[in-house]
């Protein structure tokens, strides 16, 4: 009888060892994670800051100022948080379902900003029309009219956004085969479509110049979008320059500039 009891309390106590160490192991672990975060979180930070450096020191001597837009794309929304965490509210995002995936996980971020950059088919413009506060890369009249469609079909049900959908044009500066984007004579016309819409606004340009593009690719862009400011009253966003350009984009009359690689790293 003695026996059996040694034997209870054999296993008993191995198995209240078991849970100790169980327990020991998933805090070591959750301390090692939180370390792990907490040093992303503090490169992150510390990117941005310098970033922000060079954009204050590339656009010296200019009046109006230069807003960042953190490329987010491929990164999950833990690290996304990290940034907005960090300062940063302004998002860029190129694959729609990626994006509406965060979009839904970060909901509860009251200041965070989306932005669609990536190409746009004509079947995805309801969900970027109901997700996002900007469309960069609007490149024909279709995709236009319907984003406008869209938004006036939400104001109907009560279920849209405080403001009017803000849009840049995508311009292919550089005229090159692989990108989307229309030719620099087309911005006028398609520039009047949007402004006769209720629901959508103008607000300006993108490009993506060619890789070592020359100055005037930039210089072209500059001109374009002084021309329109001039036109459009709305017109105040000359979204270009990235990790590799930008400071002659932000040389070259640039207003928001799109960072990825130089905020999160190579991407994976």
């Amino acid at each position: 009888m003695l026996s059996v009891k040694v034997s209870v309390v054999k296993v008993s106590v191995a198995k209240v060892l078991s849970v100790k160490v169980s327990v020991v192991q998933n805090i070591d672990q959750s301390l090692k994670f939180n370390v792990i975060q907490l040093k992303t979180m503090n490169k992150i930070k510390e990117n941005i800051q310098k970033v922000k450096t060079q954009i204050e020191h590339s656009s010296n001597n200019r009046q109006n100022s230069v807003s960042l837009l953190a490329v987010s794309k491929t990164k999950p929304a833990s690290t996304v948080e990290q940034a907005y965490l960090a300062g940063q509210c302004d998002f860029g995002e190129n694959y729609l379902q990626e994006a509406i995936e965060k979009i839904t996980t970060l909901s509860h971020l009251p200041a965070i900003c989306w932005h669609f950059i990536g190409p746009i088919q004509s079947n995805k413009t309801k969900q970027i029309a109901q997700h996002f506060s900007w469309v960069h890369s609007v490149d024909r009249a279709k995709i236009a009219l319907r984003l406008n469609e869209h938004l006036s079909e939400q104001n109907q049900q009560n279920n849209c956004q405080d403001t009017p959908l803000n849009i840049c044009l995508q311009v292919n500066i550089s005229e090159e085969a692989s990108k989307a984007g229309i030719m620099a004579d087309e911005v006028f016309s398609l520039a009047k479509v949007v402004d006769n819409c209720d629901n959508i606004t103008l607000r300006g340009l993108m490009a993506i110049p060619a890789k070592n593009a020359a100055v005037d690719s930039y210089e072209k862009m500059q001109h374009l979008f002084k021309k329109l400011q001039a036109q459009y009253p709305t017109v105040d966003t000359l979204s270009m320059g990235m990790s590799n350009d930008l400071d002659i984009a932000i040389a070259n009359g640039a207003t928001m500039v799109r960072i990825g690689t130089a905020i999160f790293g190579e991407r994976a």
